[in-house]
């Protein structure tokens, strides 16, 4: 069986989760935990609190209870939404999506952007004037037939 660390992991090939864990550990005054890390991975791969318990070999309504004390709890400080009431698991995903949180895919007929083929190095990072710099290089695999021109990329 996988480690809690892996459970749900196709969550990072459709959210940016890095930025989502740092913002919520704001919106909690602490790191989440790996149990918490999981829980959203699976909310975020659309599974409900049923699903992800059966998947983690858990008690169905103990997942829930955990969800409603810690991670609805972080989303809504997190969105400013403490008055509203989280309806159903779904709307999780809708507020996060609508907050930016959701990777942006670009498509580009002939190029595969996906995370697992593309290659980001960092060559450098200076400060100036209170701005972080990055250098950043990229390579991204294209097919044989790949025919990239400006108006074509304009248009997606």
């Amino acid at each position: 069986m996988a480690s809690i660390d892996e459970q749900f992991s196709q969550a990072y090939n459709h959210w940016d989760l890095e930025a989502l864990y740092t913002d919520l550990a704001s919106a909690k005054g602490k790191r989440l935990t790996p149990v918490e890390k999981c829980h959203l991975r699976g909310l975020l791969c659309g599974l409900s609190p049923g699903e992800i318990a059966e998947k983690l070999g858990k008690n169905g309504k103990g997942v829930e209870t955990d969800l409603c004390a810690t991670i609805y709890k972080y989303v809504k400080n997190l969105l400013d939404k403490s008055d509203e009431k989280v309806e159903n698991w779904r709307n999780i995903g809708e507020w996060l999506d609508n907050s930016g949180y959701k990777s942006q895919s670009i498509q580009v007929k002939g190029l595969d952007i996906s995370p697992d083929k593309t290659v980001v190095n960092v060559t450098n990072i200076n400060i100036e004037k209170n701005h972080i710099v990055f250098f950043i290089s990229m390579k991204i695999p294209t097919s044989q037939t790949a025919d990239i021109r400006q108006e074509e990329t304009e248009n997606n």
